[in-house]
């Protein structure tokens, strides 16, 4: 395994960090807690989880992925030889405390005594904010929307001096952002050096073959400025693993039981892509996985890839990707399909109008014929009702 230190830190941290938020969903205790044993076995000293988890969240099962760690901390006796990164959830769940605005002195509080108790420690090394609290440009939503939430002052100035008690309490030892701009990253920092306030040491944002917007991003960051860049969904959701070719759907994989929460890998630009990069990798007889992990881990930028896997096989696979060094050929090919559809997870697809109505219509009767009223009424009012608004606005 190899170690990146993350920079305005003393934290040396595996290029490879395991992802847990499939754990307490697809992945009961007894599994996970084998899948932490086989990734501390492989020297991964850095683990990443959110009160949130397991996702999809939801009020039945919030927390329960830090219960699940917790409880393998106590068993192995091991929470020295482990760099844990844990997050405050956003706004949005109603479920999370009324779901309104989280980074405050109240929530921030609640938040970081409930995630120590669920994992059964009395520190976190890096704390993060899972999502910003305004309106952004999240996974495949595009263009621009304007909203009242557009207007919230930030307060980054509260929540710094919120998390530098926190740290001076021994709670955390350092903080990160997730989710966010490097605009925004800029901001904290500025006002962390003009008021001797501690400092994002930490960015997570999504990163891979078939979205790599963060590249127009990250290369212009100063070394006075520099940060740990932790990348997430090196493999897409799955996709990039290539199981899904052929539109098959594995039992118990990710798209078969939550397809519907994720579609931003599922489109005909995203598809495309796949099969070109699956190509490439049985030319070079290496695996799509290991071709798509690697290509993250071969940025010089990114400091460490969390990975997520529901069994031991992809786990090692995951790691072994570790060892595999892509060469100039290969990455002229990966690049001259990006180049020719560049970041495909982020395009809008608009299907033909008969094809829509046709959809629509298949829809409708499979949530009459299931009772499902609720669900109905609402893709009314977003497919009829919310067009013929604008329509009469203009």
């Amino acid at each position: 395994m190899q170690f990146k230190k993350i920079e305005n830190s003393q934290l040396n941290v595996s290029t490879i960090c395991l992802g847990t938020m499939t754990m307490g969903s697809q992945n009961k205790e007894l599994d996970s807690f084998k899948l932490m044993d086989f990734a501390a076995d492989r020297n991964i000293n850095f683990f990443d989880t959110a009160e949130q988890y397991p996702s999809p969240s939801s009020k039945k099962t919030f927390g329960i992925t830090e219960k699940i760690i917790g409880k393998w901390f106590k068993q192995k006796m091991n929470r020295d030889k482990i760099i844990l990164a844990t997050k405050i959830s956003g706004p949005g769940n109603k479920w999370i405390r009324g779901g309104g605005f989280q980074y405050n002195k109240e929530n921030l509080k609640i938040a970081l005594e409930g995630s120590l108790k669920r994992l059964e420690t009395d520190y976190i090394d890096i704390y993060q904010l899972h999502w910003p609290e305004r309106i952004s440009h999240l996974f495949t939503k595009s263009g621009y929307e304007y909203s009242e939430l557009a207007k919230k002052k930030d307060n980054f100035e509260e929540v710094l001096n919120i998390l530098n008690e926190f740290i001076n309490q021994g709670k955390i030892r350092y903080i990160g952002l997730c989710n966010e701009t490097v605009l925004e990253f800029e901001k904290y920092l500025n006002l962390s050096i003009s008021k001797n306030l501690p400092r994002m040491i930490t960015m997570q944002n999504r990163y891979n073959l078939l979205d790599r917007t963060i590249e127009e991003n990250f290369f212009n960051i100063s070394n006075d400025k520099s940060f740990g860049l932790l990348t997430y969904s090196p493999l897409a959701f799955g996709t990039l693993s290539g199981k899904y070719i052929n539109n098959k759907k594995p039992e118990n994989s990710r798209l078969k039981l939550y397809g519907n929460y994720f579609p931003r890998y599922s489109g005909n630009f995203s598809k495309l892509a796949i099969e070109e990069y699956y190509n490439i990798a049985k030319k070079f007889n290496i695996s799509l996985s290991k071709l798509s992990i690697a290509f993250v881990l071969n940025q010089s930028f990114v400091t460490s890839c969390i990975i997520g896997s529901t069994n031991i096989q992809q786990l090692e696979e995951n790691i072994d990707s570790v060892n595999i060094k892509l060469d100039n050929e290969i990455l002229e090919k990966i690049n001259f399909v990006h180049k020719n559809n560049p970041n495909p997870s982020t395009q809008i697809e608009i299907k033909p109008i008969y094809k829509r109505i046709f959809i629509y219509q298949k829809e409708g009767l499979k949530l009459i014929f299931n009772n499902d009223w609720k669900t109905l009424l609402y893709k009314i009012s977003k497919i009829i009702i919310k067009p013929l608004k604008k329509m009469l606005k203009r």
